[in-house]
């Protein structure tokens, strides 16, 4: 199937809207109304196709806060049919190299803070072009008119066609690129707008990176796509937030619970004006009950939910009348997600009793990036599975139970042990290692990690916190080290984890 030039979202609200704000930097104040928007897109479309000679399919990796340059050339790949892959600036070199020798991308667009993180990167000729992130920002000047900003010939692009590939961590211990592609973007607008309220009145504030699906299709692209306006923040920093809120006025916010704990013990909190919310949407990880209740007290209802990178990613929604009385719930499916919930051997589970939860719908992956043995693995006779266990009870809400693949989420980012495990085993004087999940009361969840010393190692805490800083985002660096003499397995010779919870 072919969507014929229906993937420019922008260019029609440039001819409906014109004049309507669509994006503002809240740091530096300036702003872009979907008319600049779509003729600066034209403008760098020609630079990227006729200058540089990019094709639709050939991948553009960017390193960079969120920006107004990040909204110009995603409206850029829905008219040239070329692919984003935004990187994630809190990784390490060795695990950013990983993702540019898996993308191949043609252009890598880097701010100037983070060029360290590809200053060693080995694959850099001949195919890799650079940009420093100015040179795309000169095409971000309203001021600067060119003949070749007036019209582009958008491309048909097929509806799995990538818009993005965003790469998720993986259980093998290497990233994995999921392809988000055009129709998923198209679908996720479409749920997202019928479970909350985004039309061309919406506002929101992201502070969410754009490194991550949260910062561009919870809120970000059914905005863009309803005509509603997007404040970016650079960063999250509670008392800059808490401003943004009241002074730009959002209709909508995304935040996980941690930002939310952080806000709300801002001395400033109790006098901020932010009546202009009709609910605050949470993700990432469950919301605790008292701080539900500090939110509600302060007029503000909270709408938690669920969502994966692979699939939507708004996939559930718990109405915000429910969020006491179904507690821990992450609600019911939004309108165009089936689910089924499983046994292992296929079957559907009774009411009340735990599965893994599996998906299905126009808002699925086609798969992994040059990975087909984790697109088969992931997706098997058309539904999604998903790896977490859940229960639904006789209301039809949804309660997860269980994370299968042992993943835990530290401050609302997804860490998998057995990341952390391979890089453990690097180290020369690690004989064996184990990663799990433990509560942590300011981010959620930490990792705590057991290790196994070679003979004679005089190998310490210190030392080791050190090796995994170097090698490994601040995030997934385990929070506790313990030594052990040997790890516990169970029969058949796997990892006991369990045992180690119990330690």
């Amino acid at each position: 199937m072919i969507l014929q030039h229906q993937t420019d979202w922008i260019a029609k609200w440039a001819l409906y809207s014109p004049e309507q704000v669509a994006v503002k930097e809240f740091e530096s104040g300036k702003s872009l109304t979907y008319y600049d928007l779509h003729r600066l897109a034209n403008r760098l479309s020609h630079a990227l196709t006729h200058t540089y000679g990019l094709q639709s399919g050939d991948r553009i990796a960017v390193l960079a806060d969120n920006c107004l340059e990040y909204i110009l050339l995603f409206a850029s790949a829905q008219k040239t049919g070329i692919v984003i892959v935004p990187l994630n600036y809190r990784l390490s070199p060795p695990e950013i190299h990983y993702m540019l020798e898996n993308a191949s991308p043609r252009l890598l667009i880097c701010e100037e803070k983070y060029t360290d993180l590809v200053s060693s990167f080995p694959g850099r000729e001949p195919h890799l072009a650079e940009w420093p992130l100015e040179q795309l920002a000169a095409f971000c000047s309203p001021a600067i008119h060119t003949e070749a900003e007036v019209f582009f010939p958008s491309v048909a692009i097929e509806e799995d066609h990538p818009a993005f590939i965003l790469y998720t961590s993986g259980t093998t211990g290497f990233p994995k690129g999921a392809i988000y592609s055009h129709k998923m973007l198209f679908w996720n607008s479409i749920n997202t707008a019928i479970s909350l309220v985004v039309n061309s009145q919406s506002r929101t504030v992201n502070c969410m990176p754009p490194f991550h699906t949260g910062g561009w299709n919870v809120l970000t692209t059914p905005f863009l796509h309803h005509g509603g306006y997007v404040c970016l923040m650079k960063k999250f920093e509670p008392a800059d937030l808490l401003r943004a809120l009241q002074e730009e006025k959002p209709t909508l916010f995304m935040g996980v619970p941690t930002m939310l704990k952080m806000l709300a013990e801002r001395p400033e909190f109790e006098s901020a004006d932010l009546s202009s919310l009709l609910y605050i949407i949470v993700g990432g990880e469950p919301m605790p009950v008292p701080l539900i209740e500090t939110w509600h007290a302060k007029g503000i209802f909270i709408r938690q939910g669920f969502g994966m990178t692979e699939v939507g990613p708004n996939l559930t929604s718990l109405h915000q009348r429910d969020a006491v009385r179904k507690k821990g719930s992450i609600g019911r499916p939004n309108f165009y997600v089936e689910i089924r919930i499983v046994q292992p051997d296929g079957n559907e589970v009774s009411t009340g009793e735990s599965g893994e939860l599996l998906f299905r719908g126009p808002m699925v992956t086609p798969g992994y990036w040059q990975n087909p043995e984790a697109t088969r693995e992931a997706i098997r006779d058309g539904w999604y599975h998903s790896g977490d266990m859940v229960r639904m009870d006789e209301e039809g809400y949804l309660y997860v139970v269980d994370r299968i693949k042992n993943m835990f989420i530290s401050g609302g980012e997804n860490v998998y042990p057995a990341e952390i495990e391979r890089i453990l085993l690097t180290h020369p004087e690690v004989a064996a290692a184990a990663v799990i999940g433990i509560p942590d009361t300011r981010w959620g969840e930490s990792g705590k990690a057991f290790v196994v010393r070679i003979p004679g190692s005089g190998l310490d805490e210190l030392g080791l916190r050190a090796f995994c800083t170097a090698q490994m985002a601040r995030y997934k660096v385990p929070k506790e080290f313990v030594f052990l003499e040997a790890l516990p397995v169970s029969p058949t010779g796997k990892i006991n984890r369990l045992a180690l919870k119990s330690l």
